[in-house]
């Protein structure tokens, strides 16, 4: 047996499975008590500035005294027969420790500091200095930048870092080393700190085994010049590499025993290609949850306009790792679920039994595609991919008296599959073969979702086995790193699973959003590329007004940021 632990955006998820076939034999989760910080400090102490997100570390370790043993408890496993153990993070969740790996918000007198809080990947505070990143690596001609579609995200390890810099200068020095929280994991759990491919290749700008250069760092600001150097730097292992065994107190925590074999942090979304079987060249998955991560592994290297990264060996060993995504699907739908459906929903929903996501799935499913005639712009969260400017804001065009709360749904949907297409055309269009598609994460639990994107997408779906991909594949990693199986590739094809049918697109409903996808390439362009900067003066005149005081003045001496 084996355990796989997944950190997520509001809770974490432990995992037993059978090592020889992948099944699932025991499963609980732990919900943040803290959840995402977005307004005020925990105690309540002074107000966030606009599109901060921040976590609180403890809720991570919880995650490890609570979910493991009732996952075991519940599986009716000895702790003696598991024999090793995989985690992931949703990534880029950055916070800065110190030498012996202490979360610097746990710190005598840095409680109510924010920047002394682990940032979450959902923090998108940092785009100012994410567009400065960008400008200066194309104007110097930085060799990195095109692996990562041109545009630095404000989500990702530099931008973070540069923001503490510029905003608390005092917490950035206490700071002995900046770490991604899928790397801090395994140091609680082994006692030494290590460092993963992925996180740093993906989120640190790390490439061809190097950082970006100290004259790169010091040209943003001279106070960075050693950021890299200092405060990032150690030996990188790959995937399914053993990390080291659990510390005593680790296994007291766990109830596992002391030294069993630790796999290296990994990436939510990469470790999931392990559950499925997406392993090998040309299978993109996409694992579609509050947000959405495309991976694919490829043995062609190439540009693509808007990844948000390529990496050798940064998904599977042996492979260039290519990574996309959109920063908002399913808390999207959630969002309006929750914000814009009448009471009347709400009541029928509870009669019948049904989460009002199902009653407007019902709803919206009955309908022919574009008889609605609505187009979104899913960018409610920002876009990831293609555009990577988490500046923009969403979009509904084409309503009427007429519309109804279950056509805004499908409007919505349907938006996000938009954006799905955008990437995977992005990617067949820069000499980069999808083969096929597979899916995973909560949104493989709604038909009506998964239909919307075979017809929008024109292809057939795989579909993931199982719900909890993400824990499961951190299984498979926790399966390699304990030496069960040579390889990944070798663990997938054992221990991956997918449904028996794949989810087949309708032809006339495929026509119908051509012409649809059509509209929404108009929108998307004229918005996301020049054509308007509407959405970006309104998401400023937002942010400026929330981050002023009463009487108009910058709050916290953050309005200077927008």
């Amino acid at each position: 047996m084996v355990v796989g632990i997944d950190f997520g955006t509001l809770s974490g998820r432990a995992v037993v499975v059978r090592v020889s076939d992948g099944a699932e034999l025991g499963t609980a989760e732990h919900a943040y008590p803290h959840g995402v910080i977005t307004d005020r400090l925990p105690g309540g102490k002074g107000e966030l500035e606009p599109e901060t997100a921040l976590q609180h570390p403890g809720d991570y370790e919880e995650v490890l005294r609570t979910a493991v043993p009732a996952a075991l408890e519940l599986a009716g496993v000895h702790p003696g027969r598991v024999a090793g153990i995989g985690t992931d993070f949703t990534s880029c969740t950055f916070l800065p420790v110190t030498a012996d790996g202490t979360p610097l918000c746990l710190l005598p007198g840095l409680a109510d500091r924010p920047h002394a809080w682990p940032k979450l990947w959902r923090h998108h505070a940092a785009q100012p200095e994410a567009d400065e990143i960008t400008a200066l690596a194309a104007e110097r001609g930085e060799p990195w930048l095109p692996r990562y579609g041109g545009r630095i995200s404000s989500e990702w390890q530099f931008a973070k870092a540069l923001q503490v810099l510029r905003d608390d200068p005092g917490v950035y020095e206490r700071a002995d080393r900046w770490i991604e929280a899928a790397d801090w994991i395994v140091w609680r759990l082994c006692g030494h700190e290590t460092r993963n491919t992925s996180s740093a290749g993906y989120k640190g700008l790390y490439q061809d085994g190097r950082w970006p250069s100290r004259e790169y760092q010091a040209a943003l600001d001279p106070r960075l010049a050693d950021f890299a150097a200092t405060r990032l730097d150690h030996p990188l292992s790959p995937p399914g590499t053993r990390a080291g065994g659990l510390t005593a107190q680790a296994a007291e925590w766990t109830g596992l025993p002391e030294g069993t074999p630790v796999a290296v942090g990994a990436i939510d979304a990469h470790v999931t290609a392990a559950a499925v079987g997406t392993t090998g060249p040309g299978r993109m998955l996409a694992i579609m949850g509050t947000s959405t991560c495309l991976v694919m592994n490829s043995d062609v290297r190439a540009e693509v306009p808007g990844m948000c990264g390529l990496v050798r060996d940064g998904i599977t060993p042996g492979a260039w790792g290519y990574e996309a995504g959109q920063s908002g699907v399913g808390d999207i739908f959630g969002w309006f679920a929750g914000t814009h459906v009448p009471p009347a929903y709400h009541d029928e929903a509870r009669a019948l039994g049904v989460s009002v996501h199902e009653l407007l799935s019902r709803r919206a499913a009955d309908a022919p595609a574009g008889s609605h005639g609505l187009v979104a712009l899913d960018w409610h969260s920002g876009n990831r991919s293609v555009l990577v400017d988490h500046s923009l804001s969403g979009l509904l065009a084409g309503m009427t008296l007429a519309t109804r709360p279950e056509e805004v749904y499908r409007a919505l949907v349907e938006a996000t599959a938009f954006g799905a297409r955008t990437i995977v055309d992005a990617f067949t269009g820069a000499g980069v073969p999808v083969r096929d598609l597979t899916v995973a994460g909560g949104m493989v639990r709604n038909p009506f979702v998964l239909q919307v994107y075979a017809d929008v997408l024109d292809r057939p779906l795989r579909v993931a086995a199982t719900g909890h991909g993400s824990a499961v594949g951190a299984a498979v990693h926790g399966a390699v790193a304990a030496g069960l199986y040579p390889d990944l590739h070798a663990a997938s094809a054992a221990m991956g699973r997918v449904r028996a049918d794949s989810v087949e697109p309708d032809p006339a409903a495929a026509a119908a959003y051509k012409e649809l996808f059509a509209v929404y390439t108009e929108l998307h362009d004229h918005f996301g590329r020049g054509g308007s900067d509407a959405l970006h003066r309104l998401r400023a005149l937002r942010n400026g007004t929330r981050a002023a005081g009463p009487s108009g003045t910058a709050a916290s001496g953050e309005g200077r940021r927008r």
